[in-house]
């Protein structure tokens, strides 16, 4: 199963929350630990593994906090992902060229290749600013919403919502 692990889905909760805040804004960990749900213990590992990256600023102190780095324009969820869990990869095949008799004539490796290259070049093109735009659009049509059946929702990536899913 492809699945990103607890501490990667924390760090781009981290990179959402500080992208919703007015460019240069200074918040404390603390508080965006309360906002995205953030065990305290994970989240100064997280904190530290994002500075180390470089997608945010930290500072310590009284009037301390952490600030993005970039432009929420700037960030892409592939580069916070492959930060925390490495090259994405689909089948050992391609993790490990060479080591599969087949690899040369075997159909599925060319598929594993091509989804691979999709998937994150797909992920490339999402950036954080265009999260918190789709973000937006979720709660103001969860705010009007007056049906009790799921209508779909159009957003900015061309994927269909139902307007009940919570970010």
């Amino acid at each position: 199963m492809l699945r990103i692990n607890r501490q990667t889905d924390y760090a781009i909760r981290v990179i959402l929350s500080l992208s919703k805040k007015a460019q240069g804004s200074r918040v404390p960990t603390s508080e965006i630990g309360r906002e995205m749900l953030i065990p305290p213990a994970l989240l100064q590992r997280i904190v530290a593994q994002l500075a180390g990256g470089g997608f945010i600023n930290t500072r310590a102190g009284r009037d301390g906090g952490v600030t993005l780095a970039h432009e929420p324009k700037e960030i892409s969820l592939l580069e916070v992902v492959e930060h925390f869990e490495g090259e994405i990869y689909l089948s050992d095949c391609i993790l490990k060229p060479g080591e599969c008799p087949f690899e040369k004539r075997c159909p599925v490796h060319c598929q594993w290749v091509r989804l691979k290259n999709m998937l994150r070049d797909e992920m490339s093109h999402i950036t954080f600013q265009q999260l918190v735009e789709e973000g937006g659009l979720l709660e103001s049509n969860l705010t009007k919403n007056t049906s009790s059946h799921p209508k779909p929702v159009p957003i900015t990536n061309k994927i269909l919502l139902p307007e009940e899913i919570s970010a």
